[in-house]
């Protein structure tokens, strides 16, 4: 029961560090998949197995090398010297998401509860800096509360979407774009998430150790995702393609269950984003230790205000712009990890999964 509790809270902790700010407000499922119309499922089940696979793959070398933080993987990747700058770039790329998480949280504030911008992204800030003084183990807790709730209330969106006209229109959505967009589509979104994710589930990995929990927990969090994702795009072609002109569409559609369950709803949201926020940053604070000689607080400090700068071009901008672009970017890396042969088949056992 005790391993499979620690295979649970990697499953969480896994959903919790994707289902991020495009991912909580469908944005994110509307860029990747759901405009491809009726491909979108298809989409969707392609990069739930990237997921499932290389999301094992990652922590079990993580696992196997003892890596501290993503620079360590990054170096058994690349080599010494490439590895370091590939998480140079990284470093840019994650502090560039952790501002579209920053200006996803003040959207919410702006969009669905009528308060400014600005003001959201303070209120995220403040609670930010004080779970980041917790650790690893306080993000791991978080999440184990969070994603629960957030499957459940998806799937009340996805019981409510049902019963509506459109309820077939996932399967019969029309899209102009061309499939060779469609297919590379899943393979950017996959490369981009787990990149992205490095930053939690690399020392996660190393900390767990156990090669049966962490499969696993890979296994349970990617089909966890791939089910969240199908459940997002089914409600989100339900209302094509009015739900596009939205910068939260999923809060829109929650709208139609009445306002006690919107708000509930965009409470999750929130939280989802805020967990993934507090995962990517806890991971960032971690590489500039390495790095700068500087307590973590002035670092974690110093890293909020760069998030708050950034955050002030807008989420709607900053999603559809740099989540492609840092996809692209990630493709290189999802290449070698893919290639990557020198894993053991049995990574030691750590005492700490016992």
């Amino acid at each position: 029961m005790k391993a499979w509790f620690r295979s649970l809270q990697i499953a969480f902790t896994f959903i919790g560090t994707v289902v991020g700010a495009g991912f909580a407000t469908g944005k994110e499922v509307l860029q990747f998949f759901t405009r491809f119309g009726h491909w979108g499922a298809l989409l969707i089940a392609t990069a739930t197995l990237f997921f499932v696979w290389l999301g094992a793959k990652m922590m079990l070398l993580a696992a196997q090398i003892k890596a501290r933080s993503y620079e360590d993987l990054n170096k058994h990747l690349f080599g010494e010297r490439a590895g370091a700058w590939v998480s140079h770039l990284m470093l840019v790329v994650l502090m560039s998401v952790n501002s579209v998480m920053l200006a996803g949280a003040g959207t919410i504030f702006s969009e669905q509860l009528q308060m400014s911008y600005q003001s959201g992204m303070f209120i995220t800030l403040i609670a930010c800096f004080f779970l980041l003084r917790k650790g690893i183990s306080a993000i791991v807790s978080v999440n184990l509360l969070v994603v629960p709730v957030m499957i459940l209330f998806t799937f009340a969106l996805v019981i409510d979407t049902m019963r509506g006209p459109g309820a077939d229109r996932w399967l019969t959505l029309r899209s102009d774009l061309s499939p060779a967009a469609a297919w590379l589509s899943p393979l950017l979104y996959a490369s981009f998430n787990l990149t992205m994710s490095q930053s939690v589930l690399v020392p996660l990995g190393s900390v767990i150790g156990d090669a049966k929990i962490l499969r696993r927990g890979a296994w349970l969090g990617g089909i966890g995702i791939g089910t969240m994702l199908l459940a997002g795009h089914f409600a989100l072609s339900a209302h094509m393609p009015g739900a596009q002109q939205f910068d939260i569409p999923m809060g829109d559609i929650a709208r139609e269950l009445g306002p006690w369950m919107h708000a509930i709803f965009v409470f999750l949201i929130f939280a989802e984003i805020f967990t993934t926020l507090v995962a990517d940053l806890y991971g960032l604070s971690l590489q500039l230790e390495e790095r700068i000689r500087l307590p973590r607080t002035w670092l974690t400090l110093s890293l909020l205000l760069f998030c708050l700068i950034l955050g002030q071009f807008g989420f709607g901008p900053l999603l559809t712009t740099l989540y492609p672009l840092f996809g692209l970017l990630s493709l290189g890396w999802l290449l070698l990890l893919i290639l990557d042969r020198r894993l053991r088949r049995k990574p030691p056992h750590s005492p700490t999964a016992s």
